[in-house]
């Protein structure tokens, strides 16, 4: 008797977080649109503020200098590849399919933020007196988190094969 497969490497459940995650993200920047103040920080806890921005480039602003579209174009094609990893990834390699699916919603968020407003919508900053991080979104955080996964995931078949 075969065991059934795991959750997230069945289509409907992993587009199901998908779309859950991609609302979340969706909500989170209208409200940050429409309530935060531009380029004003708004301290939430030591080191942790929000602070509204509009990225027109990728991660950290790069490539702020091409067309919106070519963005748009680009990013498309990293969720395409994404989605066949995903699709060619072992159903027992579970890290890797929630880290996939984490990709997928993070990128999705980021290109219809692109869509609607023409920028991303950021608005987490990291802090000090003398220091500060990127400003970032959720779907930002989604896209880390989903890479780390997958290369935990790695790591532990990594580590399985060395036995």
């Amino acid at each position: 008797m075969t065991s059934p497969a795991p959750l997230l490497s069945r289509p409907a459940v992993a587009i199901g977080l998908i779309v859950a995650l991609l609302c979340l993200d969706q909500a989170i920047k209208y409200a940050v649109e429409v309530m935060l103040p531009m380029h004003e920080l708004v301290p939430v806890i030591p080191m942790l503020g929000l602070y509204r921005t509009h990225n027109l480039g990728v991660a950290f602003s790069m490539l702020s200098h091409l067309d919106s579209w070519v963005i748009i174009a680009l990013r498309v094609v990293i969720v395409a590849f994404v989605a066949w990893l995903w699709r060619n990834t072992r159903p027992d390699h579970q890290f890797a399919q929630v880290g996939y699916c984490l990709i997928i919603a993070g990128a999705f968020g980021n290109i219809i933020d692109r869509f609607t407003y023409g920028y991303v919508v950021d608005y987490i900053l990291f802090h000090t007196e003398t220091w500060s991080f990127a400003v970032f979104n959720l779907a930002d955080s989604l896209i880390t988190v989903g890479a780390g996964l997958i290369l935990l995931q790695e790591l532990l078949v990594g580590l399985r094969s060395k036995r």
